[in-house]
């Protein structure tokens, strides 16, 4: 171990963990989702298609960029739990927020419901060791 880092992969196998790959599947679908619709929120910011474009894409952009380096499985910087909720918190229920934004408040409920519980399992099943055997 040097420089606190381990040989040890930061995504385990997908093999013999069916709902922890379905979890993990659906964590990206709402990552992907969370992105769109702070784009959107974004987007509707503007007044003219080039400042809208401009909006949507710079929000998204910061969004990811912040996922990437501190809530991402191989994110740049290592925070600690807490850390990484707070980050997924603002960019996950960013998302929800530019949903319900826009003006699709049921949406907006459902999303957060599905975040909050994809996260909880995600994080129980991140540091629950694979069932061997």
């Amino acid at each position: 171990m040097r420089d606190g880092r381990t040989d040890r992969p930061a995504i385990p196998s997908w093999s013999g963990r069916p709902w922890w790959a379905a979890n993990e599947l659906l964590a990206f679908v709402v990552e992907v989702a969370a992105l769109a619709c702070l784009f959107r929120w974004g987007y509707g910011l503007g007044d003219g298609v080039l400042v809208q474009l401009l909006l949507g894409a710079a929000v998204a952009a910061i969004a990811a960029t912040l996922w990437g380096l501190f809530a991402a499985p191989r994110a740049r910087f290592r925070l600690p739990l807490a850390g990484v909720l707070a980050v997924k918190a603002v960019v996950l229920g960013g998302g929800a927020f530019g949903l319900y934004a826009v003006g699709h408040p049921a949406a907006a409920l459902v999303m957060a419901v599905v975040v909050v519980a994809n996260t909880a399992l995600a994080e129980t099943f991140r540091r629950r060791p694979a069932a061997t055997g």
